[in-house]
C-alpha cells in the first residue's frame, strides 16, 4: 500500500474544522453551564444517581449546536441527506432534553427513535441493503420493504446502546470518540473524503466536550453531563456513520466491520436487555449490572474506566480491521461477535464472580502502576 498516497488525501481544511468544531464546544461550556445551573436544567444526585452535585446536563445540546453550525460553514455540498440528518439529530435531542427535565416513558422515547430513523430510511435514503459479506453469499441485496424495518432495528439499536452507556463520567464520549476515529481510517482508507471530513467534525466536537467530562487532577468531577439529548444524538451519528460507510457502492467498507467499531457497549446493551428480558423484566428497566457498574464496583474509578474501555474500543475495532485487511473469511468475523455476545452473557450472569475477576485485573494492574488519589465512583445510570 502506498501509505504516502493515502494521507495526502487529507487536506489542512479537515483538521481546521475538527478544531474550530472543538474549540466550540470546549468554549461554550463556560457560558452555558451557568445558565443550566440558573434554570433548574440539572442532573440532581439521589436514587442510583451517586454523582456528587448537582450537574448540567446540556452538553449534547452544545454539541449538536456547533456541529450543526460546523456542516453549514465548513460543509460545500449541502443535500437531502445532510438536512435528513440535521433534522433527525435535533429532533432527538429536543427529546432528549425533555426526557432529561421531565421524564418521558421508555414507550415515547422509542416511538420517536422509529419515527425518525424510518424518516432517514426513506427520505434521507439511508438503508442497510447490502449483506453479502454478512453471509458470505454474493449478491445478497435486501428489498427494500425488508432492508427499511431492518435500517430502523438497526439505528435504534445503536441508539440505545449508546444512550445505556452514559452512565460514568466520559465513558459515553470515549467510546463514540473511538467509533468515530475507527471511522476516520476507514473513510480515508476507502476515499470517502467528505464523509471523514463531517466525521472529524463531530470528533473535534466530543472531545471539546470530554474537557468538561472527564476527571483530571485540576477538575475532581465532570461539570457536564450529555445528556439523554447528547447519547441520543452520538448514537444517532454512529448509527448513520456505520449505514453511510459500509453502503456506499462506490467506496465500499465491508459491513461486518460496523458492529466492531461499538463492540463494547452493543455487547453490554445487547446482553444486559436479554437477560433483563429472561428475568421478566422490561429490557429498558434500570439496574446496576452495566459493565461500568461492575468495573466501579471492582475499584475502578470513572478515569481509568473512561481510558481504559476507549483504549480497548480502538483495540478491537482496528483488530477487525486487519482481520478484515490480512483476508479473512468475513462471516467468521459475524461468527466471533455473535460468540463474544455469548461469552459475555454467562460471564455477567454470575455479577459477583464477574465484579471479583474484574477486582483481580485491578489489583494486578496496581502492581505495576500505583493508584491516583481519589478515584470514587460517579454513576447516574
Amino acid at each position: 500500500m502506498d501509505w504516502v498516497a493515502l494521507f495526502s488525501q487529507f487536506e489542512p481544511r479537515f483538521g481546521v474544522a475538527a478544531l474550530v468544531a472543538m474549540a466550540g464546544v470546549a468554549g461554550l461550556m463556560p457560558v452555558v453551564l451557568p445558565l443550566a445551573r440558573r434554570y433548574g436544567w440539572c442532573d440532581r444526585p439521589g436514587g442510583r444517581k451517586k454523582h456528587e452535585a448537582p450537574t448540567p446536563f446540556v452538553g449534547g445540546a452544545v454539541l449538536m449546536a456547533v456541529v450543526s453550525l460546523c456542516f453549514l460553514f465548513f460543509d460545500t455540498t449541502p443535500s437531502t441527506r445532510l438536512m435528513a440528518f440535521v433534522s433527525g439529530g435535533l429532533v432527538l435531542v429536543a427529546v432528549g432534553l425533555l426526557d432529561d427535565r421531565y421524564g418521558l416513558s421508555w414507550q415515547v422515547r422509542l416511538g420517536i427513535q422509529v419515527a425518525i430513523t424510518l424518516m432517514i430510511a426513506t427520505v434521507g435514503g439511508i438503508r442497510v441493503e447490502n449483506l453479502s459479506d454478512v453471509f458470505g453469499v454474493d449478491g445478497m441485496w435486501l428489498s427494500t420493504w425488508i432492508a427499511i424495518p431492518f435500517t430502523v432495528f438497526a439505528m435504534v439499536g445503536v441508539i440505545n446502546a449508546i444512550n445505556m452507556a452514559d452512565g460514568s463520567d466520559g465513558l459515553a464520549g470515549g467510546q463514540v470518540l473511538a467509533s468515530l476515529l475507527l471511522f476516520c481510517a476507514f473513510s480515508l482508507y476507502a476515499g470517502q473524503l467528505l464523509t471523514l471530513s463531517r466525521l472529524l467534525i463531530v470528533a473535534g466536537g466530543v472531545a471539546g466536550f470530554l474537557v468538561w467530562n472527564l476527571r483530571f487532577p485540576w477538575q475532581r468531577r465532570a461539570r457536564v453531563f450529555l445528556g439523554n439529548a447528547g447519547s441520543l444524538f452520538l448514537g444517532f451519528v454512529i448509527a448513520w456513520t456505520a449505514i453511510r460507510v459500509t453502503q456506499n457502492a462506490d467506496h465500499p467498507v465491508t459491513p461486518v466491520l460496523g458492529p466492531w467499531t461499538l463492540a463494547l457497549p452493543l455487547i453490554d446493551c445487547v446482553t444486559l436487555m436479554f437477560a433483563r428480558y429472561q428475568a421478566g423484566r422490561s429490557p429498558f428497566a434500570a439496574d446496576r449490572n452495566h459493565l461500568h457498574h461492575l468495573l466501579l464496583d471492582a475499584g475502578f474509578g470513572p478515569m481509568a474506566i473512561a481510558v481504559g474501555l476507549f483504549a480497548a474500543s480502538l483495540a478491537i475495532g482496528l483488530a477487525a480491521a486487519m482481520a478484515v485487511k490480512l483476508g479473512v473469511y468475513r462471516p467468521l468475523l459475524v461468527i466471533a461477535f455473535l460468540l463474544s455476545l455469548g461469552a459475555y452473557y454467562r460471564f455477567m450472569r454470575d455479577r459477583e464472580r464477574a465484579v471479583a475477576v474484574f477486582a483481580a485485573w485491578r489489583a494486578r494492574a496496581l502492581e505495576l502502576v500505583p493508584a491516583p488519589a481519589g478515584h470514587a465512583g460517579q454513576v447516574r445510570s
